[in-house]
């Protein structure tokens, strides 16, 4: 178990053997990656990278815990839209943040999401950091659905499953696979998908296709049986 050092010092050298982990990760692959080469960007001797780690591995956990705890941070948004009265762009803004995140971290999720296939520790990570994310979105719903905007059939669990996988996949295909999108265009697009499952309005207009081919605008809280 790698023990967190109690000196500014130790606490700095640390932190640059990550983030020299990090970029050797990033070019070179996770088995390829060497001790020696994350030591020497980190401008410290072999020896010392294990005062601070047990093994390679554990450095690549704690790097791939970082960098899935700032895709979900939501710290890019603005405090005036998480507090919108606007459900539908509170969504699209979080979409907008997810996907900006994870375009930013592409070269390195590229190796965890490898890494995650045969390690069950970094897959471990990978199921905790949609667990807190799932949590959070059934919060999100939960509340929807006592404020009477979203359809109160929905189960927050399921709905919480299934529109996170649906962006987190749609993440990886666009920025790891290669998928040719425009990122304006599927924050937009994924926002009008949420929309519509969840049964939400954007300033009294109904994002569902149907319905929104009615001549009346549709109240929020009204749903078919």
């Amino acid at each position: 178990m790698d023990s967190a050092p109690r000196s500014a010092k130790g606490r700095r050298t640390r932190a640059r053997l990550i983030d020299a982990g990090k970029t050797v990760f990033e070019r070179d692959g996770f088995l390829q990656a060497r001790i020696s080469d994350i030591a020497a960007e980190a401008d410290v001797s072999h020896g010392s990278f294990y005062h601070y780690f047990e093994s390679k591995e554990s450095l690549f956990r704690e790097v791939a815990e970082d960098v899935e705890a700032r895709l979900i941070s939501m710290s890019d948004i603005p405090p005036d839209t998480e507090h919108t009265s606007d459900p539908v762009e509170r969504i699209r803004a979080a979409n907008r943040s997810y996907l900006v995140a994870y375009k930013s971290e592409a070269r390195i999720m590229r190796v965890i999401e490898e890494v995650s296939r045969y390690n069950d520790e970094v897959r471990q990570v990978r199921i905790q950091r949609d667990k807190r994310l799932g949590a959070r979105t059934e919060a999100s719903i939960r509340r929807l659905q006592t404020d009477g905007l979203a359809d109160p059939r929905i189960d927050t669990s399921y709905a919480a499953e299934a529109l996170g996988g649906m962006v987190a996949r749609f993440a990886e295909n666009f920025f790891i696979a290669g998928h040719k999108f425009d990122l304006d265009k599927a924050v937009d697009q994924l926002t009008i998908i949420w929309a519509n499952a969840l049964g939400l309005t954007h300033n009294g207009v109904s994002h569902s296709p149907l319905k929104a081919q009615s001549p009346r605008p549709v109240p929020p809280a009204t749903f078919s049986s």
